[in-house]
């Protein structure tokens, strides 16, 4: 190691010395605080973890990958089925509950919520704890593709493909291709519409 370089990593430990007993650092010791800090500190770790590793931390079953700067919230209220693929950035909420089938996909940057804050906004209550925060379950079938924006309550069915950048805001049946901002059926998926696909005919997805 070069003098130099001791000198910059000498500097950086001294900085971080005087940042952690310096007034502006200030740690709340609180039961909310001492509940986050330990997700806090598990996402950190896992940055450094392989995607079948950071599954495997969070429990995940057998098959299971989670790219980096994927969140769960409530992972303790998460049922997950095998083989399921997170995408970098993909947020998932299980606070109200949340269902996820086998060979699942939940692509990049995709948010799946199952709770609801917005009346607390409205009604001027945006606090921790505050009763106007709404949770339900939402459901995700197994063998689906999932993009876009999922409302919490919202039940996907089985083998369904949602294209990215919808915004799914009710229920929707197995075997089908859904789109839009609110999102519809744009077709059923059925045995000839899969061949095609393996083609490369039809769907771009």
């Amino acid at each position: 190691m070069t003098s130099n370089l001791r000198e910059i990593k000498d500097q950086l430990l001294e900085l971080l010395k005087q940042l952690w007993f310096s007034d502006e650092f200030v740690l709340k010791n609180t039961e909310r605080t001492k509940r986050f800090r330990r997700d806090i500190l598990m996402r950190l770790l896992s940055s450094a973890m392989t995607d079948d590793e950071r599954a495997a931390l969070y429990k995940l079953p057998d098959g299971c990958r989670m790219r980096e700067g994927a969140k769960i919230i409530s992972p303790e209220n998460l049922t997950c089925g095998e083989h399921v693929w997170i995408g970098e950035n993909a947020m998932l909420d299980a606070s109200g509950g949340l269902e996820i089938g086998s060979h699942t996909s939940i692509t990049v940057n995709t948010c799946v919520w199952s709770h609801t804050s917005s009346l607390s906004n409205i009604m001027m209550n945006n606090q921790p704890g505050n009763p106007y925060i709404k949770r339900k379950k939402t459901t995700i079938g197994s063998g689906c593709f999932i993009s876009g924006v999922i409302y919490p309550g919202v039940t996907i069915g089985d083998r369904c493909i949602v294209t990215p950048l919808s915004v799914v805001t009710k229920d929707f049946p197995s075997d089908c291709i859904i789109g839009g901002n609110p999102a519809v059926v744009i077709s059923q998926l059925d045995e000839a519409k899969i061949k095609l696909m393996q083609i490369g005919i039809g769907s771009k997805i």
